[in-house]
């Protein structure tokens, strides 16, 4: 159970990634369909997660080209 917790915790939902990004949904929807956002994982019910992991990753490839 606490390996199930810890993995929840390190998943971030589309709100919060925007909300930590300062962009608005549309915006990450956008840059999602061109290719351009974090790798997403969708869940059954159809929500979007995005592994905390996957971000960093992301954020890091990207500052260099700043």
């Amino acid at each position: 159970m606490a390996a199930t917790v810890t993995r929840l915790h390190a998943m971030l939902t589309v709100a919060e990634v925007c909300t930590e990004l300062q962009i608005s949904r549309s915006t990450f929807y956008d840059w999602r369909q061109k290719g351009r956002a974090p790798r997403c994982i969708a869940l059954p019910n159809g929500s979007l997660r995005v592994r905390r992991t996957d971000l960093e990753r992301w954020l890091n490839a990207r500052e260099d080209a700043a």
